[in-house]
């Protein structure tokens, strides 16, 4: 059987790695505007009830318009924008984040991807409340650096910008933002890990592409149960046993460290997440790494559709 998958917002980041991803698919069939109808309203409308799948890429308000033209009952939706993530009619596209979580995805027809930063942080700190080694109301902060794709087409213009000097200070050191300590991630972040608190979390940007790190740093005094830092890494395995795309890695990092460093891009292509604990003592950390276009995007995207349709969870990835 070949299914119908239409990607409304198919020239943004995400859209066009869907794209690469299913247009190979021997089960999928991309469906796609007429060139003289692609800003045609109704010939968006039509697409999205002629689908069994339709992903939406787009800004918000704009993936809330397109569930508006959607009267079909039977087209399944993916939206990988920030306006249904805490939506209580729509399903958190997270499989692995709970033993339940893939029953919900492959009953729902509405499901949101989590966002890139929102998937690192959770996946680290979901284990810690679920398994109650720190209290939902533990003030966890974390600190994160993404490639500069994870800022959709402007942030990459400014950076690919060809007349960009190489010497260019401004763009070549890391930048933090969101100094506001009110990032579009907190809600979902908050929700899903089961904290009763918002966290701090201070992203950053990196000159490289692609790529993320998530850091949560905890401290003995912080949680609700004694552990170390060998144990809380074996919290990590079990929690995570059996998954194919969240892997737990060994203590200290084993030979994923170069020199000591631990880089951002070692996922990058894949639909891996890894978890990495450190520390010694009380002193402890836990950092998330992954492809913010993969299983931050559009990986984490085919993902959900296989389950939602049955297909092999790991088709395409």
């Amino acid at each position: 059987m070949k299914y119908k998958v239409f990607i409304d917002g198919e020239s943004g980041t995400t859209g066009l790695r869907l794209r690469g991803r299913l247009e190979k698919r021997e089960d999928i069939v991309l469906l796609k505007a007429d060139p003289e109808k692609k800003k045609d309203p109704a010939e968006r409308k039509k697409l999205l009830n002629e689908s069994d799948v339709s992903f939406l890429c787009l800004p918000d308000a704009a993936s809330r318009e397109a569930v508006g033209l959607i009267d079909n009952p039977d087209t399944r939706v993916i939206d990988s924008s920030t306006a249904f993530r805490c939506a209580e009619d729509w399903t958190y596209g997270f499989p692995e984040l709970y033993k339940d979580s893939r029953t919900a995805i492959r009953a729902s027809k509405r499901v949101a991807v989590p966002g890139c930063y929102a998937t690192g942080f959770i996946a680290a700190a979901a284990p810690l409340v679920k398994s109650g080694i720190v209290s939902p109301d533990c003030p966890l902060s974390a600190n994160a650096v993404s490639g500069y794709t994870g800022g959709g087409k402007k942030l990459i213009a400014v950076y690919e910008d060809k007349n960009r000097t190489s010497g260019d200070a401004k763009l070549g050191s890391l930048r933090l933002y969101g100094l506001g300590l009110c990032h579009k991630h907190l809600p979902e972040m908050t929700k899903y890990s089961g904290l009763s608190r918002e966290p701090l979390f201070v992203p950053s940007v990196g000159d490289y592409a692609q790529g993320m790190l998530v850091s949560i740093p905890l401290d003995a005094r912080m949680m609700s149960v004694s552990v170390g830092p060998e144990a809380l890494r074996e919290m990590y395995a079990e929690y995570y046993a059996g998954e194919k795309f969240v892997k737990v890695m060994p203590f200290g990092g084993g030979d994923a460290l170069d020199a000591g460093f631990l880089d951002a891009a070692a996922c990058n292509g894949t639909n891996v997440l890894e978890i990495f604990v450190f520390g010694t003592g009380s002193r402890m950390l836990v950092v998330s790494r992954l492809d913010n276009l993969g299983k931050g995007a559009s990986g984490a995207a085919v993902q959900c559709m296989n389950i939602m349709l049955g297909i092999e969870e790991s088709a395409g990835l």
